[in-house]
């Protein structure tokens, strides 16, 4: 008979547990057995403040609801008894492959199997979904063996084409919808990895087995989003109409939350203090959807009497109103006026505005009483243009109904906006990421030393940075794990990636450092070609250090004299 000793010896525990910004934590565990273990426990028994839970490879990642909250949850989960996961129903899913992907003959070539040695073992063998991340329908399959086993790229690739199927370490997966991604691709399917039409929207979900089976041809999908038809101007009584949507329009509320196991990100507002500012001003509720714009351009009309506020980058917001009287531009035959940002006014029926271009910042936030009124998807009407899942970006022509989420009988007082980011440097304060021990000291002086631009191939997904790229002092691959809104990835090319609303929820590069959460709204501001530079945040901002991480260089700080914007909501 065992002994008590024994018992308790042969409990499995979390073996650490690290800080992933100011808001979650990222456990760390012994195997596959013990994540499903501690998520089906989460699940079932919610810590205190939790948010929100997602497995991957070798990790949990715990979003809880404030600071106070994750510190507590650092503590309680080395306290955690882990128990057996539940019965997988194991459900095969044969899912037919045309092997032609452009990294075919290089995976060929890594892993000494030739192209067709490749489609072979990958046809070969039956893989089993055991988590889902990056994306809504990303599975991530494990094999019977090892042979397929490669490296991500050296730098992602901006488009993946839905249906890819790809590699990455001893992982296989199908990309559901275009988007990022650093995998390698061997081929291409036609099936519909997520669709929200079906009971189970996941074609294969954690427990599936997986047979993939080569073809001559396959299906091509469209990368398309998860849309809201546009209604005819007379099916909406009261509501705005798309003159121009400017360079890029969505429809935004403060996003989806406790979906994360389903690959789904939180997306929602990037800039969120500007749109609760926007809903406060014409008397909604904080998280009642309004349309985000990026750069100016974007042109409504009312449908009807309508009250509106513009809120986020300053810009010139100009009324074009039909003219009655000798009083009207004699070429134009309308009357113009000038209304002021951060606060509330009236866009009668027929009545044109249009937002013009930011003297600072990058996005602005047009918010209509009662909010605009768009069919919600998992509980939120935001667009997440990295899952597709939402209402369409918007387009000239369409109508957009004005709806009933109103929290006050009265509008709100005009409000001073907070300071945008402008032409010059940027401060945002980090904390040390999860893998900060990645880097060693020069490196990470290096990242808060030195300014980053914003590259143009920044978008919702993250902004990608320029700069002197970093050095990593471990080699290897590390498994995918959860990440979270501000982190910075570092991929093997050296070049910082910020992660925004609209973030892959798992990745496999090295996080060196996590903004804080509430200057995420500041990163939302920095323009196209904007400098960042990054500060080491104090140590009592760090909500858990439970685990060693890699010491933070003071002289790494950025400098005094660089001016900042605060936060407001």
């Amino acid at each position: 008979m065992e002994t008590v000793a024994a018992q308790k010896a042969a409990v499995q525990k979390v073996r650490s547990v690290r800080a992933v910004g100011t808001r979650a934590v990222l456990a760390e565990l012994s195997g596959t057995r013990d994540v499903l273990a501690l998520q089906a426990l989460l699940l079932e028994n919610p810590l205190p403040g939790q948010q929100d839970v997602l497995a991957a490879a070798e990790t949990v990642l715990l979003t809880a609801d404030s600071p106070a909250a994750a510190r507590r949850i650092a503590a309680l989960l080395l306290q955690l008894d882990l128990t057996a996961p539940p019965q997988r129903d194991g459900d095969l899913v044969v899912i037919d492959t045309v092997y032609d992907g452009e990294d075919l003959t290089e995976v060929g070539e890594l892993t000494g199997l030739g192209a067709d040695g490749v489609i072979a073992a990958h046809t070969g063998q039956i893989w089993t979904v055991a988590f889902a991340g990056f994306a809504p329908g990303f599975g991530y399959m494990v094999g019977e063996n090892q042979v397929l086993e490669v490296p991500r790229r050296s730098s992602p690739r901006t488009a993946v084409p839905a249906g890819s199927v790809a590699l990455a370490g001893n992982y296989s997966a199908v990309y559901p919808r275009r988007s990022p991604g650093g995998w390698q691709l061997i081929g291409r399917t036609g099936a519909k990895m997520w669709d929200l039409d079906r009971e189970q929207p996941a074609l294969a979900s954690p427990g599936h087995r997986v047979q993939f089976r080569a073809v001559r041809d396959a299906v091509t999908l469209a990368d398309e989003a998860v849309t809201v038809a546009a209604a005819e101007p007379q099916d909406v009584p009261s509501g705005l109409q798309i003159v121009s949507p400017g360079l890029y329009s969505l429809i935004q509320d403060l996003g989806r939350y406790g979906h994360s196991a389903l690959g789904v990100s939180a997306a929602g507002a990037l800039d969120r203090a500007s749109l609760r500012r926007a809903n406060r001003l014409v008397g909604n509720a904080p998280s009642a959807a309004a349309v985000e714009t990026v750069a100016g351009g974007l042109t409504v009309t009312a449908v009807g009497d309508q009250v509106l506020a513009v809120a986020g980058a300053p810009s010139e917001l100009t009324v074009d109103s039909a003219s009655d009287d000798s009083a009207s531009d004699e070429d134009s035959g309308t009357v113009r006026r000038s209304v002021p940002v951060a606060t509330p006014f009236a866009l009668l029926d027929g009545e044109t505005l249009t937002i013009g271009a930011p003297e600072s910042g990058f996005r602005s936030y047009l918010a209509v009483r009662g909010g605009v009124d768009v069919a919600p998807v998992l509980g939120s009407r935001s667009t997440d243009t990295m899952s597709g899942i939402g209402p369409a970006p918007l387009a000239a022509g369409q109508v957009l109904a004005a709806g009933g989420e109103t929290e006050s009988g009265v509008v709100g007082t005009p409000e001073l906006q907070p300071e945008f980011p402008g032409t010059g440097v940027t401060v945002l304060d980090v904390v040390p990421g999860p893998r900060a021990d990645w880097f060693d000291q020069e490196a990470l002086a290096s990242f808060a030393g030195q300014e980053w631009e914003v590259k143009p191939q920044s978008n919702r997904v993250g902004m990608r940075l320029n700069g002197t790229p970093l050095q990593r002092s471990r080699a290897g691959e590390l498994p995918s794990e959860g990440t979270v809104a501000g982190a910075l990835q570092v991929p093997p090319e050296g070049l910082p990636v910020l992660f925004l609303a609209d973030h892959p929820i798992t990745g496999g590069y090295p996080v060196i450092a996590v903004v804080v959460d509430h200057q995420l709204d500041i990163a939302a501001q920095i323009p196209i070609g904007g400098k960042i530079r990054f500060r080491w945040a104090p140590a009592k901002d760090v909500p858990a250090r439970v685990s060693p991480s890699a010491e933070i260089p003071a002289a790494a700080a950025a400098p005094e004299t660089t001016s900042e914007r605060k936060a407001s909501n």
